[in-house]
């Protein structure tokens, strides 16, 4: 019978009977997984390949013929995964907290619900925890696209020897909360520097002369909201269900394509996805033409570079540390190529990383 012509009764049923054979397949996959967990515990091989995921995540794309969204597949089958890892071995990743704040939900999105997420009080913090091998991966903000650079994140690597293996691109949205829901309630807003300033002229325009307090995080924000009727906080749809609010206004950002870049850092590299992006940082000579020539291995080879960024050295005055993000796998020739060209040019240089791009 065609589907067209079945009843309401028939079409559920239909649904039941293809929901019991996903039930059966997911248990079978995870019968493969334990299997494959076995034999990488018998050989000594790193559990969790972050190449290896996303490369199924670039197979069901490319295979998904709809109408089921991929966004929702991805989203799906990141679970999945995270589900079937939890089955190899427990995950612990710590993440810059607390709950709720958008460190978290991209620890969640990069990671799912079945891996161990461990808030941490400070970028510092994270660092230390996956260096002592207490969290298998860490994730730290490094840059927002309308309020560039977490220049605590880039100073991290300048000691660190931890690697960088994914990167994690967030869409972010603020909304303003609050326990009332009234925007007329509010005489006080609280949230972190970032979010005050990326929603500065919405404020300006709806709440003229309220005074904006700057404090840790979005989600401790939210948490002095949860006991004062008078305030709001400008924060993550997640934070108001955790800590009980009401939104008074959604998506307030001033720019609409609000993205924070996030990176999961661990004490080991990653192997060449093929669709890889490279982070290294440096500290040139002081030379006439020095910075044309840090850049020339690059262009002379075709290879495209996503992202440079200066930060001072803090242990000498006047001197710069460079961070730079280019395409391509730390073992591509070419990649190797410019690199070793470089580095003739550098005091030091620093290889902090080569991860698969972010989808």
């Amino acid at each position: 019978m065609h589907k067209s012509n079945m009843t309401i009764q028939e079409l559920r049923s239909c649904i039941d009977n293809i929901d019991d054979a996903l039930l059966n397949l997911l248990n079978e996959r995870s019968k493969v997984v334990l299997e494959v967990g076995r034999l990488k515990s018998g050989n000594n091989l790193d559990f969790h390949v972050p190449g290896r995921e996303r490369q199924i995540y670039e197979r069901l794309l490319a295979n998904n013929r709809g109408p089921f969204p991929n966004d929702a597949l991805k989203s799906i089958f990141r679970e999945i995964i995270s589900a079937c890892l939890s089955l190899e071995s427990p995950m612990k990743v710590a993440f810059l907290g607390p709950k709720a704040t958008f460190s978290h939900l991209a620890t969640m999105q990069q990671f799912g619900l079945s891996a161990e997420l461990v808030p941490m009080k400070s970028i510092p913090a994270v660092f230390e925890e996956v260096e002592k091998g207490r969290a298998l991966y860490g994730v730290v903000p490094v840059e927002n696209s309308t309020e560039g650079v977490v220049s605590h994140t880039l100073d991290m690597f300048v000691e660190s020897n931890l690697q960088i293996t994914s990167e994690v691109m967030l869409e972010v949205h603020h909304d303003l909360l609050s326990r009332t829901g009234r925007i007329e309630d509010i005489k006080k807003v609280y949230s972190h520097a970032q979010p005050i300033a990326q929603c500065r002229q919405w404020l300006d325009d709806n709440l003229s002369g309220i005074p904006a307090v700057d404090v840790a995080s979005t989600a401790v924000a939210a948490q002095i909201v949860s006991d004062d009727y008078t305030s709001a906080a400008i924060a993550s749809e997640l934070a108001a269900s955790l800590y009980d609010l009401k939104v008074v206004r959604s998506r307030i950002e001033d720019q609409v394509n609000n993205f924070t870049r996030f990176l999961t850092i661990s004490r080991k590299g990653c192997e060449r996805s093929g669709n890889d992006k490279t982070s290294v940082m440096f500290s040139v000579k002081d030379e006439p033409g020095i910075l044309c020539r840090m850049l020339e291995p690059f262009a002379a080879r075709g290879i495209n570079l996503s992202k440079i960024e200066s930060r001072p050295f803090k242990k000498k005055a006047w001197e710069y540390i460079f961070f730079l993000d280019l395409f391509g796998h730390v073992t591509d020739q070419d990649v190797q190529s410019a690199l070793d060209e470089l580095r003739e040019c550098c005091q030091f240089l620093k290889i902090l990383g080569s991860y698969p791009r972010s989808m």
